[in-house]
């Protein structure tokens, strides 16, 4: 095969994109060719990298900056020591970027079986696996109470999960109406602004004096304060957002070591490697759980995603991410057939 030229969505500098053209480079014997189908923007943390906030790659490595790391595709070419993985199937490409060909080694990719699975929900599931670790390491147990603070993406998947996993109250917080409204369409039992100055009141008398468990999504310290306002005694807390400014002072005697508040970091990077066990689950484990309900119709995932677009659009599309006053819709899916 000849070599190919990739297209890919690069950060030359802080609040720039563009898509750029550079070489593929030749196949180790352990690799894997693919070409993307469908990629996935993540508005919180590509968002932070290109407006090169503290606490980010771009704040750590600086630029230019590959943003990108949820993609579906299909193999194209395999080295000569690939064995689990042929021309032409389908996979899930985690940590891969927005570029049209991706090359991985074989065991870094997973395999897609279920025909029935569209290669859009397949696109999602790196992005929902995230939630579901947040969720998990919560331990939630059947009858408990669950809060999910943000409803971007994150939070539309925490959402769902807690509801799978046993939570009979479960309650959405966002700024946003229309948003709100999603959570109740997504089972959610109440969904409130923030700024309600009644948010602690309601969400008490619904939980019976508080809820036992918080998936907190926004990453604003000022979300975790309020959480900690209304949450049960000896409640547990979920970091799933990534709280990159901590500009809320929080009175940790007060709301968290003597009320026995447990704080668990959910970042996607302490999840198991090897093995999967109780709360602490393999990616590819997760992407398994993930397309068996995607399947069974018990989880939306394609349905997220407000807008799919040409990946020629990337500039106007993280013009809007670069700008935190902007409305940024749900899920933006790059379509990598449109270069075709």
């Amino acid at each position: 095969m000849k070599q190919l030229i990739n297209d890919c969505v690069v950060f030359p500098a802080a609040n720039q994109a563009e898509l750029r053209q550079e070489a593929v480079p030749e196949l180790k014997a352990d690799e894997v060719l693919v070409e993307s189908v469908y990629s996935v923007v993540s508005a919180g943390t590509e968002g932070a990298n290109l407006r090169h906030e503290p606490n980010t790659v771009t704040a750590e490595y600086g630029f230019p900056h590959y943003p990108g790391y949820s993609t579906a595709g299909r193999v194209i070419q395999t080295g000569t020591a690939v064995t689990v993985l042929a021309v032409g199937d389908r996979v899930i490409v985690p940590w891969g970027g927005h570029r049209r060909y991706t090359v991985k080694k074989a065991d870094q990719l997973y395999p897609v079986t279920d025909d029935a699975i569209d290669l859009r929900d397949a696109a999602v599931a790196h992005i929902a696996s995230f939630s579901l670790l947040g969720v998990r390491k919560l331990k939630l147990e059947l009858g408990e109470s669950c809060v999910v603070a943000g409803m971007g993406i994150l939070g539309a998947f925490a959402v769902q999960f807690a509801r799978l996993s046993g939570a009979v109250e479960v309650i959405a917080l966002d700024f946003d109406p229309a948003r709100q409204k999603l959570a109740i369409a997504l089972g959610a039992t109440a969904a409130f602004s923030p700024d309600d100055p009644e948010l602690t009141a309601k969400v008490r008398a619904i939980t019976n004096g508080g809820p036992d468990a918080v998936v907190e999504v926004t990453g604003a310290a000022k979300a975790l304060q309020q959480a900690l306002e209304y949450i049960a005694w000896e409640g547990r807390i979920s970091l799933l957002g990534c709280t990159r400014v901590s500009d809320v002072p929080i009175d940790f005697y007060q709301f968290v070591h003597r009320r026995g508040i447990t704080l668990v970091g959910a970042h996607t990077f302490t999840r198991a490697k090897l093995e999967s066990a109780p709360g602490r689950w393999t990616e590819f484990d997760d992407y398994r759980t993930i397309l068996k309900l995607v399947a069974a119709g018990r989880l939306e995932a394609k349905s997220l995603i407000a807008e799919t677009v040409s990946p020629t659009a990337a500039p106007e599309v993280y013009a809007r991410l670069a700008d935190r006053k902007n409305a940024v819709p749900l899920g933006i899916m790059f379509d990598w057939q449109q270069l075709k």
